[in-house]
């Protein structure tokens, strides 16, 4: 499949399909828990079919599980029945640390696990494209030192986060060349935490590092697509750019439509509708007027694609989310 062609054609439709980043609610289509489907390839690929067979998406896109890397350098998670895993603690504390850190082998923790996952679903799921998530260079570095102490480092011991930034990008690399490899037709690259940063130091210590992996991998066949949630982002929307990434996706802290006024009008832009406050605590009612709100206001954009502002809580009610797909169906049918 021609990404690029894929791009042009979602902003040249007269009706464009929803994406929202939606995967983990899949263990209530299948009766499981998250515990069960982080564990397993073959219950992911079949999680991300139930949901392409149920919502009419632009493209299927697979769990956006932000400690899978960082459990491949050494990191603790906690894992529970309902929601997504998360990182406890830090590995990296001293500038020892980043300098004994060792990059590991893709294959290591989930990672060979998750591919499988992405290699079986694109043999259940052909009428879309399929992304794969992955997290951001910086954005695994602050799971990898604590997200407050590399904000501090940055200023204080920014050596050492550039020693480990280098090593987090080159297992990144490695991982999403594997999603390339089997198929996939590009990786959403999930950076949050570069949200938190001054412009000048998102265009120090996280878009170049983005851009590596975009320069490495991106071409007609497989895109990369940046999310970044934090609520700075409208400030830093040229040191984003630099990344060169095809497509980008911003949460629900800042105004999609100021977003869309600062983005170049020929390259596809999605969000924002509040995957927690919205479509997981919510009603239906409150989903259909947040996205109809949005719609409304962003819509007159060519490149905007309505999507939510970042992971869907695997909690989140399945009627909210049809709700979702239902308010897109009503904007377009006016």
């Amino acid at each position: 499949m021609n990404m690029q062609a894929w791009l042009k054609e979602q902003m040249a439709a007269d009706k464009r399909r929803a994406m929202p980043i939606l995967s983990f609610p899949s263990i209530q289509l299948m009766g499981i828990t998250v515990k069960d489907l982080i564990a397993d390839s073959d219950v992911q690929a079949q999680g991300m079919y139930k949901i392409a067979q149920r919502c009419p998406t632009a493209a299927a896109v697979s769990m956006m599980d932000l400690s899978v890397e960082a459990e491949c350098f050494g990191s603790q998670i906690r894992v529970t029945d309902d929601e997504v895993p998360t990182v406890i603690g830090s590995v990296v504390d001293t500038p020892e640390d980043a300098e004994a850190l060792q990059v590991p082998a893709f294959g290591s923790g989930r990672t060979g696990l998750y591919v499988k996952a992405i290699s079986k679903a694109l043999k259940l799921i052909t009428d879309r494209p399929i992304f794969a998530g992955v997290i951001g260079p910086f954005s695994l570095a602050g799971r990898l030192m604590d997200m407050t102490q590399v904000m501090i480092n940055c200023y204080e011991e920014p050596e050492m986060v550039h020693a480990t930034l280098e090593k987090a990008t080159e297992f990144l690399l490695s991982y999403v060349k594997a999603y390339k490899a089997i198929g996939a037709h590009g990786v959403v690259i999930a950076e949050p935490a570069a949200g938190l940063l001054s412009p000048d130091f998102c265009g120090e210590f996280s878009s170049p590092y983005v851009k590596k992996i975009v320069d490495a991998v991106q071409d007609e066949e497989f895109i990369v697509i940046y999310h970044n949630c934090g609520d700075a982002v409208n400030r830093m929307v040229p040191q984003i750019l630099e990344t060169g990434a095809a497509a980008y996706h911003f949460g629900n802290a800042v105004s999609m439509e100021d977003m869309l006024r600062q983005m170049p009008s020929d390259v596809l832009t999605m969000g924002n509708v509040d995957p927690v406050s919205a479509i997981r605590n919510g009603t239906p009612e409150k989903v259909r007027q947040d996205t109809l709100a949005i719609m409304e206001a962003c819509c007159k954009y060519p490149n905007f694609l309505i999507s939510s502002g970042c992971d869907i809580p695997p909690a989140a009610p399945w009627e909210n989310i049809d709700a979702f797909f239902a308010a897109v169906e009503e904007f377009y049918n006016r």
